[in-house]
């Protein structure tokens, strides 16, 4: 009975270390599925975006795209590992592809029972990613901070705050006293200054290329021709049918469109007919006193248009003052086909309707982005400003060039911009003599928006003609 009692006990503990020996046998072979099935899903990004990237013209409409696709996932040794089915979804705006959402759900041919989902984007890296992006030298003064990434082409003197990299294409450059420097420095490193971030200062790196960041103004005029709203010199047309004529308003700078966005999702657009002059120096010509029309003095409704969600694009063939709370995805440009350059003007704020990455704005000036001398004093402004010919900034004006109900304007306190600002040319919005704000806007703060990084309206500029598959996660 003792001998058979001992028996029955070790049986037990035998057959609960062999249980608990199988089970961890079964648990083991289960991790290596799953984690096989992870690098079987893994493949079918990288095959899709092989395919892609051998396709091209999938990526002009999206016609040909191969959704849901079936890719057997092969070991040169060992044969077929696992399956990945691939479901492709192209984002369209104007029926242009503008980024593609690729899901690949991988199953090992170890054990079908434990699949892994993968979630991609394949897109072209967006400026978005950046607080701002200058073609020319630049400088952040005292009272300016940038929270996100700065890019130049040029050199960057910084004396401002940052948390994120701040990287110039060059080694060195010259700082003059444009840039604060007291004597002419012609050997000043790509990136310096007395800004408190220079553990995240870096030079020299791989520009950013402006002259591939744009579509060509003449294709973005025909998207909004046939499917967006177009706002010749003498008519407002949406979706090709003509809403609106007037007398010409393009051509001139006294004269344009005055856009109020609503958080409807519709625009109201004014004919401005007269404006106030101001003498000022704009940050291209310094020495030079030139008479700016930026201020409104005469404008009539012209009427109240819905932006079509399909094509978020506006273009207008003349100069454009802007304001308002944008709602949904929008790409304003204010270009012209011939001879006249014209130019944006923030008049006041612009605030978004929503704030979870539903809302985004770009606007594209064909020459300046302009903060007029009538700006608020605190002035916010959300969005992705686009300078492609010229300079984002205020011109600097004193006391005796500007008209008597505004020289109280040539000092500004504050300036937010909450997105991307692009310059090809030098820009300024605080002028200063020593240390001294004598002009423009005393203290500045830009921030990128991460959400729009990864989806931002329709024909943004891009930061690399090269694709690359963004938002990697497991679903």
């Amino acid at each position: 009975m003792l001998v058979i009692a001992f028996m029955g006990v070790f049986l037990l503990l035998l057959s609960t270390l062999m249980s608990f020996i199988f089970e961890q046998a079964k648990f083991g072979r289960m991790l290596y599925a799953r984690e096989q099935s992870v690098h079987v899903a893994e493949s079918g990004l990288e095959y899709y975006k092989w395919y892609l990237a051998h396709h091209p013209s999938v990526l002009a409409s999206g016609a040909g795209l191969v959704s849901p696709y079936a890719y057997t996932v092969n070991d040169p040794e060992g044969g077929a590992i696992g399956t990945a089915t691939i479901t492709a979804t192209a984002n369209l705006q104007c029926g242009v592809v503008q980024w593609i959402d690729i899901t690949s759900r991988g199953v090992a041919s170890e054990d079908p029972t434990y699949p892994r989902i993968l979630n991609a984007r394949y897109m072209h890296p967006s400026i978005n990613s950046y607080s701002a992006v200058y073609n020319s030298n630049i400088w952040y003064g005292p009272g300016d901070s940038a929270v996100g990434p700065v890019h130049s082409n040029g050199g960057v003197r910084m004396d401002g705050t940052n948390n994120a990299d701040v990287t110039s294409q060059v080694s060195t450059w010259t700082c003059n006293s444009s840039f604060g420097c007291s004597t002419t420095n012609s050997n000043a490193p790509g990136v310096f200054g007395n800004g408190t971030g220079s553990a995240l200062w870096r030079y020299p790196v791989s520009p950013v290329n402006f002259s591939v960041m744009l579509p060509t103004f003449a294709s973005l005029q025909a998207y909004a021709q046939a499917s967006g709203l177009l706002l010749t010199g003498t008519s407002v047309k949406l979706a090709g049918v003509t809403k609106a004529t007037f007398a010409d308003v393009s051509g001139a700078d006294t004269k344009g469109f005055h856009l109020v966005f609503n958080a409807n999702g519709s625009v109201t657009v004014y004919r401005v007919t007269n404006t106030i002059a101001a003498t000022s120096a704009h940050v291209d010509a310094p020495a030079v006193w030139v008479t700016d029309n930026d201020i409104i003095s005469a404008e009539s409704l012209v009427g109240t248009y819905t932006v079509p969600v399909s094509c978020g694009v506006i273009f207008a063939q003349a100069k454009t003052w802007i304001e308002g709370t944008v709602s949904g995805k929008v790409t304003l440009i204010a270009a012209d086909t011939g001879a006249y350059n014209p130019d944006l003007i923030i008049r006041n704020n612009i605030s978004y309707a929503t704030s979870d990455g539903t809302t985004g704005f770009t606007a594209i000036a064909e020459r300046n982005v302009i903060l007029p001398l009538d700006a608020p004093d605190t002035l916010t402004v959300r969005g992705t400003l686009v300078a492609k010919n010229g300079y984002f900034g205020r011109n600097y004006f004193i006391t005796a060039l500007v008209p008597n109900a505004y020289k109280t304007y040539i000092l500004r306190t504050r300036l937010v911009t909450i997105g991307t600002t692009v310059s090809t040319a030098q820009s300024v919005t605080t002028w200063v003599s020593g240390n001294t704000v004598t002009s423009g806007y005393q203290t500045t703060q830009s921030s990128y928006d991460r959400i729009l990084a990864f989806q931002p309206p329709g024909f943004t500029p891009i930061a690399s003609t090269d694709y690359y598959l963004s938002l990697w996660r497991e679903q």
